[in-house]
């Protein structure tokens, strides 16, 4: 049985485990970093340039300077960064996808417009839903190399001193890399079971988000447009690199997200882009931001929007867009 073969079968297992509570799971991670010089994140690119400069490194370190590209690469099945940066369906996906979305997302908002002095620590966050493959001690050790990469051309460098989990609440958890040595976290573990009675529900979408429904990208955040998106990533999230897919009525529970109500609203679009290093071309990275209020028998959906601001949703999570936060009443 070959390494391709190997990976499908894993995935296909993935499609059949339901057993026990509804969950998803992930690890949520804090980076810290020492400069090594002096560093600007422009306004609204911080994550761009994180991402940006992780990949670049990530493919120096695993991929011959012959590489014809990870979507043709003959290794792709076994590379580690084509799994990771550039993940394509092996022969026939279950989820109906020729991409699959990156399991990882970054987290720099605040970070945004900032000035780091030489010898000051900043840090980001970092989402990866792969649970099943060493992916931590990849990108360990990819941004540790930043030190001498740089982040991104004319930008000087940055030490990773420190890796922490991340609790539920947001707070700072156990150290899992001290500089030295790497240990294996805790992924955090929520529960997409319907809890508690909840009528009223403010989405706050903290960074650009690009919503489609029918096809078309929306102008206002309806809640039935909103839950599909959010249900879809954890659904293919969790089915790639989790506990298998969501066992759900997803027309029913679509049905009854549409009946919930959008009270009111506060968004505007918000246009960004950034410059792919490889082609040179600008892609758009614009979305609204804003809040918008929800309320009906959001109980059910609830877990997933609580899910989703781990995830994000929406277009280009993996360069921080999508990211929310909820509040109840």
């Amino acid at each position: 049985m070959t390494t391709e073969q190997r990976h499908s079968e894993s995935v296909v297992r993935r499609t059949t485990s339901n057993s026990g509570p509804l969950m998803f799971q992930l690890f949520a991670l804090r980076f810290s970093f020492r400069a090594l010089g002096p560093i600007y994140f422009p306004h609204g690119k911080a994550s761009n340039v994180i991402r940006g400069a992780l990949g670049a490194t990530f493919h120096r370190l695993v991929c011959a300077p012959s590489c014809p590209g990870a979507k043709v690469c003959e290794r792709r099945s076994t590379c580690a960064y084509a799994r990771l940066f550039e993940p394509t369906a092996l022969g026939e996906s279950p989820s109906g996808l020729a991409d699959w979305p990156r399991p990882f997302v970054v987290r720099a908002a605040h970070l945004d417009g900032c000035s780091v002095r030489p010898n000051e620590q900043f840090y980001f966050d970092f989402m990866i839903f792969e649970i099943h493959d060493p992916a931590l001690a990849y990108f360990a050790f990819s941004f540790s190399q930043l030190m001498g990469e740089g982040l991104g051309p004319g930008r000087p460098g940055a030490e990773l001193v420190a890796i922490h989990s991340v609790k539920s609440s947001g707070e700072t958890g156990e150290q899992v890399f001290d500089g030295q040595t790497l240990l294996d976290p805790e992924p955090l573990k929520m529960s997409l079971e319907a809890g508690e009675r909840v009528s009223r529900v403010v989405v706050r979408f903290l960074t650009p988000t690009e919503l489609k429904g029918n096809g078309q990208v929306v102008g206002e955040p309806w809640f039935g447009v909103l839950f599909a998106r959010v249900r879809d990533r954890i659904h293919t999230l969790r089915q790639l690199y989790g506990e298998g897919p969501l066992p759900l009525d997803f027309g029913g529970m679509g049905e009854r997200a549409r009946l919930i109500r959008l009270i009111s609203h506060k968004v505007q679009w918000e246009s960004r882009e950034r410059r792919s290093g490889k082609s040179g071309q600008k892609h758009s990275l614009g979305g609204f931001v804003g809040e918008a209020e929800y309320k009906g028998d959001l109980y059910e959906f609830l877990p997933y929007l609580k899910v989703a601001t781990w995830t994000g949703v929406g277009k280009h999570t993996a360069w921080g867009n999508g990211q929310i936060e909820i509040m109840t009443s």
